[in-house]
């Protein structure tokens, strides 16, 4: 298969370029286009990070009557605990909307125009509510009993039995299951990630970074409703890290310290979206987590469901003992020949052309990388320029700490066009998870959008694997 990029002949010189660790004569000229130099695209705000999180306070605590879900409110997130340990599925559904729709009305005022921007943008901008009525109903089938059962009750009570897919400034019932399916249905995701272990990190634990790209909204609408969800069920515990009022999983970690979260790939030959007789990834995500403890079962559990998915998609997967990219294809791309998939690591051969050049490391875009695989690099200077920053990152320090890590993932200006950034205006979270202490924390953007040097908040800690 030939390549139209070659990275250390051509494109790395322009990576180097472009996020200042280097020096060339001239602006480089890609496709046609004429780009302009600038003295650093990196920011210019200094701030000492540590490799401790921050710890913040509840500004409120609101519980249900049955306390099966607690919300406070914290500076910069919901801090949500769902406690499936005391009550049905159902009645855990049903406290956290009515919890949602009595204590926090500003949430439906977020969340309905921006459901409703999601979907033009899915639908080029004009779009038919019948069409969309079908591919929820059908979605929703695919889901597990439990979660139909407990997503049903929720989004009965969070809209107070208002029906219908209309704009209107209320969130209906089809609305709060359609926004379950944002990923899945409507995917307006971007992402990368990084690992780092052995060799490359100080404690020689492992430090997994996952950076969310995602459609903030028009008003930073996503910035006024992060959420960190703990799913209190047993060996089944979790914590996903997503907005209010969610159940599926975008990033989490369960309670034996396997971490997972979505990339988007999609299918770049053009094979259109299929949803009849699918699953919803993101949904099947949350039973892995139940489900397995370790990064090998839940990946092999995703590859091996995944010709079953909506979307060809990369999960970032971590464990103390282990770092995977599973490589998701739909089976539409398998059988016309353009894709498998693949649970990847650090020894899988990637792409010809593309260069990684550290040990004990991963990295993943939103591209499957794997040799031979649907090839999402040709033609993206996004995937070509994000990877080779990496790379370069990764190789000009010896060993990582977490502190070094957040060094790494904030040091570009959020806000410029110019070039293409990893840390951008479209960051909605960065997640580090350090294996050494069991810490999870997490830089939000808000409602003000994305900062340069935003705060990385603790907001998990876990034992199991250490």
């Amino acid at each position: 298969m030939k390549r139209s990029f070659n990275i250390p002949a051509v494109l790395l010189l322009t990576s180097i370029l472009l996020t200042g660790c280097g020096k060339a004569p001239a602006p480089v000229a890609a496709a046609g286009h004429a780009m302009t130099l600038a003295d650093s695209y990196n920011t210019k705000e200094v701030r000492e990070y540590t490799d401790e999180g921050m710890v913040e306070e509840p500004l409120a605590t609101y519980s249900s009557g049955d306390g099966l879900c607690v919300i406070k409110v914290m500076p910069s997130y919901y801090d949500v605990t769902l406690d499936y340990e005391k009550g049905s599925r159902a009645d855990v559904g049903a406290a956290y909307g009515t919890l949602i729709r009595e204590k926090m009305p500003e949430f439906i005022d977020t969340m309905e125009p921006y459901l409703f921007e999601n979907i033009r943008m899915a639908y080029g901008g004009e779009f038919d509510p019948d069409a969309i009525e079908i591919r929820r109903t059908i979605l929703f089938d695919s889901w597990r009993p439990e979660y139909q059962e407990e997503i049903s009750a929720f989004a009965e009570a969070v809209s107070g039995g208002v029906h219908g897919i209309t704009e209107d400034h209320v969130l209906s019932y089809e609305e709060a299951v359609l926004m379950q399916m944002i990923p899945d249905a409507l995917r307006p995701t971007c992402c990368s990630a990084l690992s780092l272990w052995g060799s490359k990190t100080v404690t020689g634990d492992r430090i997994t970074l996952r950076n969310l790209e995602w459609n903030l909204g028009s008003n930073n609408q996503m910035g006024m409703i992060n959420a960190v969800t703990h799913m209190k069920n047993g060996d089944r515990t979790l914590t996903a890290i997503s907005v209010l009022g969610l159940f599926d999983i975008i990033s989490g970690i369960n309670d034996d310290g396997v971490f997972a979260a979505i990339l988007d790939v999609g299918s770049v030959q053009n094979e259109a979206f299929v949803f009849e007789g699918k699953k919803c990834y993101t949904m099947e995500l949350r039973y892995a987590l139940e489900e397995y403890s370790s990064a090998r079962e839940l990946g092999g559990f995703m590859t091996g469901e995944s010709g079953d998915f909506t979307w060809c998609h990369n999960l970032i997967i971590s464990d103390a003992d282990d770092s995977f990219c599973a490589e998701d294809c739909v089976s539409q791309v398998v059988e016309s020949g353009h894709g498998r998939s693949v649970l990847r690591d650090c020894d899988t051969p990637i792409f010809e052309g593309l260069s990684w050049d550290s040990e004990d490391s991963l990295c993943v875009v939103n591209s499957f990388t794997s040799a031979g695989n649907q090839d999402g690099f040709t033609g993206s200077s996004s995937n070509i320029v994000r990877f080779a920053k990496y790379n370069e990152w990764v190789k000009a320090l010896d060993k990582f700490s977490p502190k070094d890590v957040k060094d790494l993932i904030t040091q570009e200006t959020v806000d410029q066009y110019i070039v293409q950034n990893v840390h951008s205006n479209g960051s909605a979270q960065l997640i580090l998870v350090d294996y050494h202490t069991g810490s999870v924390q997490v830089a939000f953007s808000g409602p003000d959008g994305v900062a340069d040097k935003p705060d990385f908040i603790e907001v998990e800690s876990f034992t199991a694997g250490l």
